[in-house]
């Protein structure tokens, strides 16, 4: 057994000083691992919790059609825009966090906790329809009361947008009523133009008079507003 103990010997030094031998062996390997997340966002906002874990939030407003994108805020900070066809997948840090949708002037917003490995969703469909009424400059016709040979109107001027608007228009309305002289009913109609300037985000209530002929057994119809222009 002895003269093998030499070789074996020379034949293990032999392998070391031959390439491919011996691997290297690198205890700081990484995992590298593709991105499975999607379209998931992550949130950078001043979170009420110091763990470093993170939580799944999704924001939706599915059911609220809208002509423009809806910003989202998480914590007063915007994170994001979402629409009645894109809901915002975000992932938050653990704790007590208010996120919040804005549509023009109009904001709603809610207060959720994030814990991880949790799924939140926080739709604002239903409230949006509710508050934003009207979506698009507009004015309309609230009521109106005849007052001696006048019809009184109160005109609403609603102005969502973001920029100081002048809402002008005509306000008509039909009526009829018995002439005096010949006893015979006779139909007519009255007319008057409006001008108003409308503030961003402002909601006004003006008043207009409308000129009637002085008769009897006097009925009219509902007025209308026509030939609207926003400027």
């Amino acid at each position: 057994m002895k003269p093998i103990v030499p070789f074996a010997l020379f034949a293990a030094i032999g392998c070391i000083l031959t390439a491919g031998c011996v691997a290297t062996t690198n205890k700081n390997t990484v995992n590298a691992s593709s991105d499975t997340t999607g379209s998931w966002m992550n949130a950078t906002t001043t979170p009420n919790s110091t763990s470093p874990l993170k939580g799944s939030l999704v924001v939706s407003v599915a059911g609220f059609s809208y002509p423009t994108n809806l910003s989202v805020y998480l914590d007063n900070q915007t994170v994001g825009m979402v629409n009645s066809t894109s809901s915002l997948y975000l992932m938050v840090s653990e704790g007590n966090h208010t996120i919040g949708v804005c549509a023009d002037f109009v904001c709603e917003q809610e207060n959720v906790t994030i814990r991880f490995g949790r799924y939140v969703t926080v739709d604002f469909s239903e409230r949006l329809h509710k508050d934003v009424v009207i979506r698009e400059p507009t004015a309309r016709v609230l009521e109106s009361y005849k007052n001696g040979d006048h019809l009184s109107v109160n005109i609403e001027f609603i102005n969502p947008s973001k920029k100081d608007l002048q809402i002008s228009g005509v306000v008509s309305c039909g009526y009829s009523y018995i002439d005096d002289r010949t006893g015979s009913k006779m139909g007519d109609s009255t007319r008057a133009t409006f001008v108003q300037n409308v503030k961003a985000g402002q909601r006004i209530t003006k008043g207009l008079v409308l000129n009637l002929v002085n008769g009897n057994s006097l009925s009219y119809g509902f007025p209308v507003i026509e030939e609207l222009k926003v400027t």
